[in-house]
């Protein structure tokens, strides 16, 4: 009896754990895409100066995608595939703002959308708990940690792989 109170405490402080998870990288992704949406010139304006070419279209559409993944994460909805896309827009982030600035985010550097990554990573391979629609569909039992995380990693590199190829090139360095 002590065995199945204690393995059931387990459970619940995995989920509630996973449900914290979810709303702290959702409410993140949310935010920014209204950000990005309440701003739609300055964002494509902003996009065109890093080298995108139909920036008006990458700013409605990373506003979109970065509502929507986070709103699927919070909801538990298609776990994998919903935090393949937050890992795609920090991809896409990474390449065109942040690689040359080194680590630090106070420099303008990655470690912002590599934490970003590596939590919408571990939340695949955890899997998005019992408060979840992936748990009421039952598709929070397709594949292994694992596999979870490879999906993610592997879309999420893929997306982010195609997008900066049809939509991007380094933009010249300014002249002094």
């Amino acid at each position: 009896m002590k065995n199945r109170k204690q393995s059931r405490r387990q459970s619940s402080g995995g989920d509630l754990a996973r449900l914290i998870l979810r709303g702290a990288l959702a409410g993140t992704m949310i935010a920014h895409g209204v950000r990005h949406g309440r701003t739609l010139d300055g964002t494509a304006g902003w996009f065109s100066s890093i080298g995108f070419r139909q920036p008006r279209l990458q700013a409605q559409l990373s506003s979109v995608v970065e509502i929507g993944s986070g709103a699927a994460v919070a909801a538990g909805a298609l776990t994998p595939l919903s935090t393949a896309a937050i890992v795609g827009t920090m991809g896409v982030a990474y390449q065109t703002v942040h690689r040359p600035n080194g680590y630090f985010i106070v420099s303008e550097g990655w470690e912002y959308v590599a934490f970003i990554s590596a939590t919408a990573t571990a939340l695949s391979a955890l899997g998005s708990g019992r408060f979840s629609l992936d748990r009421a569909l039952g598709a929070d039992k397709i594949g292994s940690p694992l596999t979870r995380a490879l999906v993610t990693a592997l879309v999420g590199v893929g997306g982010a792989a195609g997008q900066l190829a049809t939509f991007w090139s380094r933009p010249e360095p300014k002249k002094a």
